[in-house]
């Protein structure tokens, strides 16, 4: 069987478009000519002296009068070049482009041009295949051995073109290696689409409508050319095929591009380096994809990096995200997500944002039968700490810290803000709820407001909830009291010989037992249902558990009823008389965004019975929850604080006293970031490395030169002052 066709001379450049997709009355350029930005009276046919210096410069053509140009044309600039087919030549002078001290004249030399529009001041050097495409102006192309687009081009969306068949289809395996959830990509996906996607799998009518919305989003018709915009730079690059590329975009060294969008314009560039391969995805962005990293059925959400040798593969890359190294296999992962080093490895899981993996972390590598890994589901702040394997199927509440180790079985873990300890000496789990609180105040102080400073989008298409107080995590420690309250409960009555108590009188026993941690002397609360294992789950420091995960809601709670009064001029009756309605106790992580699960609910009806037709419906619909959010997140909080202080309705009374609490605990938080970043410096062994003081000092600074201590205490003299404008108005 011949693999190369032997075609005759004159098709080069021509019948791009095959006869059966060609609508009757129109030509093979018709789809070009929609495309082009440029009006029809800019083109001019050559003249017969500009001709001639075109033929004497070396250059060759299959038709002179295919050739179009614009005004002012010197040929003069084109050298040593072939065209094929319909070449339309923007203005061409005697000028140079300079970026980054690469300085090139303006015209074509040593190229070989087939059907392709060409901006205006472009410089295109020594590309040796270039065909249909059309190049922005002011660009910059130089060094590439091919950079052509097909008839069928489909720039990385997961649709079909017509008459092609349904097994063609480019599908992305997300959340695990089985093909159970895939998703289809497009040009604008964000994680919250992907989430929707792939979770709900059992809503026949939403995934109906969701593959009939994308393959809608998209033009399905045979013969687009691919498009280089305005200003970009694409210098020394092998293999570029069926890509589009935003305004502005730095290409550099690619081995292979192919079946991508990559967006990019003047506010966010996005960036492509040396040795990288990219093959079937969506680019963000503002991104970042360097030094011979690889990707395949891939998206990267805005403002995202890949860099140094990572594998990224079947996967989804949240907004302000950067992997490194490693290898991310079959994963949904939500913005901002932090993986640096070469021997992490994470496969089938959903992570949903504000996350970090650390050296040898292994989640999921490790087979527990012959089947495909399953899954793993890891709550806003997942953090496995440093050579740490996690074996599938687990889950775990929000900012988990998994110490160094080897878990043996599957996880559950429903206690948000704890430390995950396997104790191989003693053979049991170990759960310290509350850990970050209790103490590591500094990096959770500073979380929020790190994630908001690296948030460097223009575009904020997906809406991200970076505060670690927010009704997900206030939900988590809520049920997280309740399970303490019973256990303890349990550890009492396995002391007295007594476990026939129902729950609800467990929880009551359990609430009284927590009140004081001398009721606790000699108790062993066990956790329950959190490993699959015969083993204890010892849950370390109870009561220090439950008092952190308390005042932790007291501050989540009346911080955001401070700012529900300060909207309301102050008021505290006109505060409590907005926000005392219902809430809701449920609530989704949306790709970043928490959004009300019956909110969720309706958003999934609408698309299933059609009232929301397209992506842009349905993002407009995540915007409105967005808008709303404020006051629904209010409102939670007022449930949350009426629930702690176990009452349905707050008094000034309650108010004012929960205000002098909100303010003790910001004089804790204050204390304690400065304690915990103190322990750095005060750590002998770090001040082993340094000849003297003035050398560390001159070197890593002091505690109280830090930025974010010095923030921190600038906050709760703010706070404070906040807290006694509000007593005086009411």
């Amino acid at each position: 069987m011949d693999n190369i066709t032997v075609l005759p001379g004159d098709t080069i450049g021509y019948n791009f478009i095959p006869p059966e997709y060609l609508p009757k009355d129109r030509d093979e350029y018709y789809l070009r000519n929609e495309q082009s930005s440029k009006p029809d009276d800019t083109w001019r046919q050559l003249t017969a002296h500009e001709v001639e210096a075109l033929v004497k410069n070396g250059n060759s053509s299959d038709n002179w009068k295919n050739l179009l140009v614009a005004d002012p044309f010197d040929p003069g600039q084109i050298k040593d070049s072939e065209f094929f087919g319909s070449v339309r030549i923007g203005r061409v002078q005697n000028t140079a482009l300079e970026y980054h001290d690469l300085k090139l004249p303006v015209g074509i030399t040593n190229s070989r041009i087939i059907s392709c529009d060409i901006g205006h001041d472009a410089v295109i050097h020594h590309v040796r295949y270039l065909a249909h495409y059309i190049v922005g102006d002011r660009c910059i192309l130089t060094d590439i051995d091919e950079m052509h687009t097909t008839h069928y081009a489909k720039f990385g969306n997961g649709i079909l073109k017509d008459g092609e068949d349904e097994e063609i289809r480019i599908w992305l395996d997300i959340m695990n290696e089985t093909g159970s959830r895939q998703v289809l990509p497009f040009d604008g996906i964000i994680p919250a689409d992907a989430y929707l996607w792939a979770k709900y799998r059992d809503d026949e009518a939403l995934q109906h409508r969701l593959k009939e919305i994308t393959q809608n989003n998209s033009d399905s018709r045979h013969g687009f050319y691919g498009t280089i915009g305005d200003q970009c730079v694409i210098k020394s690059c092998r293999i570029i095929k069926d890509v589009k590329v935003g305004s502005c975009a730095y290409i550099k060294g690619a081995n292979k591009l192919k079946n991508l969008t990559i967006n990019s314009d003047s506010e966010e560039p996005t960036q492509i380096g040396e040795g990288v391969e990219l093959v079937n995805g969506i680019i963000g962005y503002g991104c970042h994809l360097f030094y011979g990293c690889k990707a395949v059925r891939f998206i990267l959400a805005n403002n995202s990096n890949l860099k140094y040798g990572a594998r990224l593969i079947n996967s989804f890359l949240g907004d302000n995200s950067t992997i490194s190294c490693c290898e991310v296999l079959n994963n949904l992962i939500f913005p901002a997500h932090e993986q640096h080093h070469n021997n992490s490895f994470l496969i089938a899981s959903v992570v949903m944002g504000q996350s970090n993996l650390a050296a040898g972390v292994t989640v999921g590598s490790n087979h527990n039968s012959r089947a495909n890994d399953n899954e793993i589901q890891a709550g806003r702040g997942f953090w496995p700490g440093l050579c740490t394997s996690v074996k599938h199927s687990c889950r775990f509440a929000s900012f988990v810290l998994l110490a160094k180790a080897d878990y043996p079985a599957e996880l559950d873990i429903p206690l948000p803000f704890a430390l995950l300890n396997n104790n191989v000496l003693k053979d049991e789990l170990e759960v310290l709820p509350g850990f970050w609180w209790l103490y590591n105040m500094y990096a959770l102080a500073r979380n929020t407001w790190k994630f908001q400073n690296r948030d460097k989008r223009k575009r904020k298409i997906q809406k991200i909830e970076f505060d670690s107080l927010a009704p997900d995590t206030a939900e988590e420690m809520l049920q997280a009291r309740r399970l303490l309250e019973v256990w303890t409960a349990k550890a009492a009555s396995r002391k007295r010989g007594d476990e026939n108590a129902n729950e609800n009188q467990m929880a009551a026993l359990g609430r009284e037992l927590l009140s004081n941690p001398d009721n606790l002397n000699e108790l062993e609360v066990l956790g329950e249902k959190m490993e699959k294992s015969k083993r204890k789950v010892l849950i370390v420091k109870p009561f220090a558990g439950y008092q952190a995960y308390e005042e932790m809601l007291y501050y989540y709670a009346v911080k955001n009823l401070m700012d529900a009064m300060s909207s309301m001029g102050g008021s505290f009756s006109d505060m409590s008389n907005t926000l005392k309605a219902d809430c809701c106790h449920e609530w989704v992580n949306l790709g970043g965004q928490l959004v009300r699960a019956k909110d969720v609910e309706s958003l999934r009806k609408d698309i299933g019975e059609g009232t929301l037709q397209t992506w842009d419906d349905i993002h407009a619909r995540y915007d409105e929850l967005w808008g709303a959010y404020p006051l629904e997140k209010q409102k939670h909080a007022y449930r949350t604080l009426c629930l702690l202080l176990e009452t349905d309705e707050l008094t000034q009374e309650q108010w004012f006293s929960a205000l002098d609490k909100t303010m003790a605990i910001q004089e804790y938080i204050r204390d304690q970031v400065y304690v915990s970043r103190k322990k750095d410096h005060d750590n002998p062994f770090r001040k082993a490395t340094y000849r003297n003081t003035a050398e560390m000092v001159a070197a890593i600074g002091t505690v109280e030169d830090n930025s974010f201590v010095k923030l921190v205490r600038d906050e709760t003299k703010k706070f404070k002052a906040a807290v006694e404008e509000m007593k005086k108005k009411n």
